[in-house]
């Protein structure tokens, strides 16, 4: 598959600035694979659309305040990924090119550079920064807690498991839910730089799942994934990787799914893995007039945007 089969044109205004004043009240695109009908719900009626038992599937990370600004040269660290009990982490820093391995930047000591703009670096004390949004959010977020999903457990992450956002605790609460485990890192933000999707590496990033909980979700009898993060560390251990390690599974179109069988994402943008592999598990046809309705019928796009479940 070529990368330019990902592209799309979608209107800047339709680019969500900021989260739905009540989380549950995203709207909430419903595509049936079989049937192939389409529906237009409101994401609190999430439940309705579930008539098969299933068992949901979440991902419990926690975002760290990962976007630390540094005055000389003005610029920024975005840490990736703790990889040490020693404060060093992996991170991102711009700009790269007026920076030196050795110098100390605020609470920031870069280390070795690792190329496309990655450093390994040292960080006096706990991250402390700001929450990472996403560059084509331009307006600053009140609260940071809607850069967070309500489950949010475990910190790790450099960006939010987004299709989790929409949740509210009582929506949780009326559901028969799992959660695993997946840190996210580089390549949410690393855009695709090939022109052949087959010559594409993933850079893993850290999951855990616990014994009783996947125990759960291989013997469930239908399993919604929330989120792309999710859809890949279930189907990592499908495939028989162990409970706890790094993911580098890129699924592509043409992808055997193994044990995800309805999937609940937002809208991606283009020339993304995530893109990617919405059209593996919704079908490339499909995912495109999938879109094209979407954008029809002016749903909020991205991190803050509106959903959709393929059932």
């Amino acid at each position: 598959m070529k990368v330019s089969e990902l592209d799309y044109e979608l209107p800047p205004e339709l680019i969500a600035q900021r989260p739905a004043e009540r989380r549950d009240d995203s709207r909430l695109l419903v595509y049936d694979r079989v049937s192939r009908e389409v529906r237009h719900r409101r994401f609190s009626e999430l439940r309705d659309e579930l008539t098969r038992a299933e068992l949901v599937v979440a991902n419990d990370t926690r975002v760290v305040p990962a976007r630390i600004p540094i005055e000389q040269p003005r610029g920024e660290v975005l840490l990736l990924e703790r990889t040490g009990d020693d404060g060093v982490w992996e991170g991102l820093a711009r700009p790269t090119r007026r920076l030196r391995p050795g110098r100390r930047y605020g609470p920031v000591e870069l280390l070795e550079h690792l190329g496309e703009g990655r450093w390994l670096l040292r960080l006096a004390g706990e991250p402390a920064g700001e929450a990472p949004l996403p560059p084509y959010i331009t307006e600053p977020l009140p609260d940071a807690t809607r850069y967070q999903t309500v489950y949010a457990d475990e910190a790790g992450s450099a960006a939010a498991p987004t299709a989790g956002l929409h949740f509210t605790p009582e929506l949780i609460a009326s559901l028969d839910v799992e959660y695993v485990t997946l840190h996210v890192g580089l390549d949410t933000f690393r855009p695709l730089s090939v022109e052949d999707l087959a010559e594409h590496t993933m850079h893993g990033e850290r999951y855990t799942v616990r014994p009783e909980a996947w125990e759960r979700i291989f013997a469930a009898g239908h399993v919604l994934a929330v989120g792309t993060t999710t859809v890949r560390v279930l189907e990592s251990l499908a495939r028989g990787a162990p409970l706890e390690g790094r993911s580098d599974l890129f699924i592509t179109p043409g992808f055997e799914f193994r044990r995800v069988d309805a999937l609940l994402t937002n809208f991606h943008l283009p020339r993304s893995t995530l893109l990617a592999l919405v059209m593996a598990f919704a079908g490339i046809e499909p995912t495109r007039q999938l879109y094209r309705t979407a954008i029809a019928e002016r749903y909020r796009f991205y991190s803050f945007g509106d959903a959709m479940l393929v059932l």
